[in-house]
């Protein structure tokens, strides 16, 4: 870790100034608060993209959060990206330890989290520098700055801030210095308990937000609280208001389109335990690891209202044996991980898949190899979850892509899993698990329940794995039932679960598991293509950049070129009717976020090339010349990005 001091980091880090001064500073002057609002057009916006960035623990977090869920209650589309740093303790005024939240809000449904920002807000102008380096601000974007540094007592801090400052407003920025944390001492003694309402209410008043809906959403936030915390926190978002009326010159307005529909607004793990509880599932056995963690928190506090438990076991190899064991007892389980304890439940896996136990296991992934970014999201876990195990353990691969999707992927996990017997692994990734998006409040349907498990006494004679011949399939048998007792084993067995070596007995045991997953496959419907049936370009995905394709297929498309995509659910098994596809397009590639070698690179060419795990896969089952593209620059896919890689691939760059 950097041991360098506060100081040392801002003094060593320079922003790279344009080769010639602006012939007049964009730096805005603002005033002191005045008791009147400042008369002002509002600009009407499509979209905007807002981040609010702070130090770790300052509540920028829940700043963005919040005025994400007064949008979407407004009738704005919104899409979040959380901005979480590595470390859970990095040091203040750090570039690397930057907190924040990054929200899309538009005039219609929003998919995915954009390009670049219009407006950021910073705490210090430290948690600026990584966002600058990334490119992620828009030229010309709005920042507002708190200005408290300029007064500190440490020299290093002020001259940091200065010239940070004079480099962003040379760049071309829209800066406005803003007196936070002054403003706030006039209502609370420490700021920092209290900031990031004022900074809300400053955005509510640039995005003309209605405030008897932010004060019933900051009431919302704070209802665990006392009600002086709530007063507090409304007096400051108040203020906020009233500050940026009476001396911000900027004003917008988004218009929102109200749905007819009760929606709700939630992160994808939110969704993913929402997802549990309606599915039916009653045991949850996990180990802490981010991201996914926080899926099991959520059920920890709800479980038990519906009759559900969740096991926090000693270790991720124990939590995926309970599973197992709950499952075998007859209460279908879950086990939520992320990708480092995904590979240490591969083992208990294999014993799942060999005794035919129904198993749910949703992997989070993250950035690797090793702890990689453990708070990053990636798609990298894919050839892991097909085929990461000792032997041949066919196993349901299935990714999710929306935050809906989170919720009814899990009935339809659980339904695959106890009708066939088998494990259903479900990829999410870290994109998904903390982004929010609004979605129509689902309405219980009990055939979201799978029946109960039959536990009557069975005729004498019944063995415990009676094969069918055509799907592979056995009757579910519980412990305890009558005529049905066995010894389970994970060693290779005959009909009756008893251990066996003999050559044609393991075949059989092989051929039936095999066959499971086929018969499944014959269930599986062809999916649909978005955009023209045919073309000179499809993209497949899967997972979470399914907006971000779509999004740059439909500008593509708006610029008469003849590109269309193509999402996956399932990836083990694949559907039918794939080829098909695309034989009607005259190039195919995939879109996804894991390592693919650049052909641009003088060592790599199409011998040594390695290709994305997507299109690897893609390639071997159909013997198409399959493309890829990605990035694993730990940020979501964006439609920008896609858009001119599309105009590459098509030989349109530059035209």
């Amino acid at each position: 870790m950097d041991t360098k001091t506060n100081s040392d980091v801002a003094l060593t880090t320079r922003l790279k100034p344009m080769t010639a001064p602006l012939k007049t500073s964009t730096k805005k002057a603002v005033k002191k608060t005045t008791e009147k609002p400042m008369k002002k057009p509002v600009e009407i916006l499509r979209e905007h993209i807002v981040e609010i960035l702070s130090d770790s623990g300052e509540g920028a977090q829940k700043c963005g959060q919040t005025f994400a869920a007064i949008a979407a209650r407004m009738g704005n589309g919104i899409w979040t990206v959380e901005i979480i740093p590595a470390e859970i303790q990095p040091p203040a005024r750090s570039i690397e330890g930057a907190s924040g939240n990054r929200i899309r809000v538009g005039s219609k449904q929003i998919s995915n989290g954009g390009d670049e920002t219009d407006l950021i807000v910073a705490f210090n102008e430290q948690v600026l520098i990584g966002r600058l380096r990334a490119k992620e601000l828009k030229p010309g974007c709005t920042i507002l700055l708190e200005n408290k540094w300029l007064h500190d007592r440490d020299p290093g801090i002020i001259a940091s801030y200065s010239q940070t400052r004079d480099e962003i407003i040379e760049q071309g920025y829209n800066v406005f210095e803003i007196p936070m944390e002054e403003e706030c001492l006039r209502y609370v003694k420490d700021p920092k308990k209290g900031k990031n309402m004022f900074v809300l209410g400053m955005l509510c008043s640039i995005y003309s937000m209605d405030m008897d809906m932010a004060r019933e959403q900051v009431a919302f936030i704070f209802r665990k609280k006392s009600k002086v915390v709530v007063e507090s926190n409304h007096v400051l978002l108040q203020a906020g208001y009233e500050w940026a009326e009476s001396n911000l010159d900027i004003k917008y307005q988004i218009p929102t389109t109200k749905s007819e529909e009760t929606q709700i607004v939630v992160n994808g793990n939110t969704s993913l335990a929402l997802g549990v509880m309606a599915s039916g599932m009653r045991v949850c056995a996990m180990y802490p690891i981010t991201p996914a963690t926080s899926a099991s928190h959520y059920l920890s506090e709800v479980f038990q209202r519906v009759g559900g438990v969740v096991h926090q076991a000693e270790d991720e190899i124990a939590a995926c044996a309970f599973a197992i064991g709950a499952s075998y007892a007859g209460k279908c389980a879950l086990t939520i991980t992320s990708g480092p304890g995904y590979s240490l439940k591969q083992e208990a896996i294999g014993l799942a898949v060999m005794a035919e136990i129904p198993l749910v296991v949703i992997n989070v992934q993250r950035g690797g190899p090793s702890t990689g970014q453990p708070t990053k999201g990636e798609q990298s876990d894919l050839l892991t979850a097909c085929y990461g195990s000792h032997g041949d353990a066919p196993k349901v691969v299935m990714a999710v892509s929306t935050i809906e999707d989170c919720f009814y992927s899990m009935i339809t996990a659980r339904r695959i899993a106890e009708t066939f017997h088998m494990v259903v692994v479900v990829l999410t990734d870290a994109n998904l698990a903390t982004a929010q998006q609004p979605f129509v409040r689902p309405q219980f349907s009990e055939n979201w329940v799978a029946e109960p498990v039959d536990q009557n006494s069975l005729p004498e004679g019944t063995t415990p794995y009676d094969w069918d011949g055509q799907t592979g399939l056995a009757r579910r048998l519980v412990p305890g039932q009558p005529h049905g007792m066995h010894c389970i084993t994970g060693l290779a067995h005959d009909r009756n679960s008893r251990v066996a070596y003999d050559p044609e007995i393991n075949q059989e045991g092989m051929r039936h598991r095999s066959l499971k997953l086929a018969a499944f496959q014959k269930t599986l419907k062809t999916p649909p293509v978005y955009g023209g049936g045919d073309g000179d370009l499809l993209i497949v995905g899967w997972g979470s950049s399914k907006g971000a394709i779509q999004e740059a297929v439909e500008r593509s498309r708006a610029e008469d070129l003849k590109v269309s995509s193509l999402n996956l659910k399932f990836i083990q098994p694949l559907p039918s009717g794939l080829k098909n596809i695309f034989q009607r397009f005259n190039k195919v590639m995939t879109v996804e976020s894991n390592w693919n070698d650049d052909l641009e690179s003088d060592l790599i060419d199409e011998d040594n090339r390695r290709i994305s795990n997507l299109a690897l896969i893609l390639r071997s089952r159909y013997l198409v010349d399959i493309d890829c593209w990605g990035e694993v620059k730990g940020q979501p896919l964006k439609p920008g990005a896609i858009c001119a890689m599309i105009q590459e691939k098509l030989n349109l760059k530059g035209s």
